[in-house]
């Protein structure tokens, strides 16, 4: 069964930013897509979270996406799954603390079980920007990577890609539905950003 779970991020919900048009895109492919709102979104918990995202039906033609704490939460959820699913994107992700925080950010959990988290995807994409206010950056996005491998898209100037803050109201993401659509080769990535 073709399913996708899209999981937003801190301070947000089901309508922020591009998840709407990302659901919209998706269903006319087919796909029944979730979007739950999850609890106490400006204070992302990582114990309030995962048993929202985890009451799903994760098969191996699921597709999780995650916008900022979002990206947390799927590499929780794929550490906690028993099923291989078929494609996992973070947006603006991150697996360690950002340094923008004073208190401890909830979301994240002290270690991760990197081989699990791998063994639970087909097909993992990170796509971070090289100038996140939030420092879900390049170089978080490229310590994911150089744990669990993948694919890293980074971006020149997209900041958080969606963010009230920072008047980023980013409701279409052309480069996310293409990741979603086309079946690709890792030779195919390259370029796709420019089209």
């Amino acid at each position: 069964m073709k399913n996708a779970l899209i999981l937003h991020g801190t301070s947000c919900n089901p309508n922020s930013f591009w998840h709407p048009s990302i659901k919209k895109f998706l269903e006319s492919r087919g796909y029944e897509v979730k979007v739950p709102k999850l609890p106490d979104a400006d204070i992302p918990d990582i114990k309030k979270w995962l048993p929202v995202a985890l009451d799903f039906d994760f098969n191996e033609e699921t597709i999780v996406i995650g916008h900022s704490a979002g990206g947390p939460l799927v590499l929780s959820v794929l550490e906690n799954i028993d099923t291989k699913v078929h494609k996992a994107i973070l947006v603006a992700g991150y697996a360690k603390p950002t340094g923008i925080e004073k208190k401890p950010q909830l979301i994240l959990q002290d270690k991760y079980n990197w081989k699990k988290i791998k063994s639970n995807v087909s097909d993992l994409i990170y796509i971070n920007s090289d100038n996140d206010p939030w420092k879900c950056n390049d170089e978080a996005g490229l310590y994911m990577f150089k744990n669990l491998g993948g694919t890293l898209i980074i971006r020149e100037n997209e900041g958080h890609m969606g963010s009230d803050s920072f008047k980023q109201p980013y409701t279409k993401f052309p480069l996310l539905e293409k990741l979603l659509e086309v079946k690709y080769s890792r030779s195919s990535i390259d370029g796709l950003d420019k089209k």
